[in-house]
């Protein structure tokens, strides 16, 4: 390969590569998922790609890929760029009034999951078998309830890189990523 050709390629990468020998997402998955973004972004086809769908992309990790921070700040970005145009869609599919409502409503049904007694917000997993711990899950939940209750700041990034250590017996993983997801989704429909 000739120097202007590694040049070439090297300026016409989207991400920085991961530093050293630390794993980073597979450059051809990230690649073509964001091709396949762009295309349906560009499309305007409603349907085509949801944002919930932005949001649940898992890339594998190997050596020589991509650095994790910014492939997942720019799908921070596109999933914003596809909630926003899923609430004009919504909004004139249903008006403002039924819109405003059903969005409401989802953040009533967390606010409520999230208002129960600390400890206990989130099923559990077995004994022997390990979940998100229970206080870290609390805190973050309370946080998020303040915010939903009262408006207390917090932003739809900060909830998406919410992360939390395991602990035996801990809190369900899926149904508290199905709560994150909610939140998100509530937080990006209100723009």
């Amino acid at each position: 390969m000739t120097e202007s050709t590694t040049e070439d390629r090297r300026t016409s990468t989207p991400f920085p590569d991961a530093p050293g020998r630390t794993k980073g997402y597979e450059k051809r998955a990230v690649d073509q998922f964001l091709a396949r973004a762009r295309d349906a972004f560009e499309s305007d086809a409603e349907g085509t790609l949801r944002s919930t769908e932005v949001r649940a992309t898992a890339f594998p990790l190997v050596r020589g890929g991509y650095a994790i921070a910014p492939v997942d700040a720019a799908l921070g970005r596109v999933e914003d760029a596809f909630a926003a145009r899923e609430r004009e869609h919504a909004l004139s599919r249903l008006g403002a009034r039924a819109w405003v409502a059903e969005t409401r409503d989802t953040a009533q049904v967390v606010l409520d999951r999230l208002q129960r007694p600390s400890g206990h917000r989130f099923d559990r997993v077995g004994f022997m078998r390990y979940g998100y711990r229970v206080e870290e899950v609390d805190v973050a939940a309370d946080r998020i309830a303040r915010y939903l209750a009262t408006g207390d700041p917090i932003t739809a990034e900060q909830v998406r890189s919410v992360a939390f250590r395991m602990e035996r017996g801990g809190y369900r993983e899926q149904q508290v990523d199905a709560v994150l997801d909610a939140v998100v989704e509530v937080m990006l429909a209100i723009g």
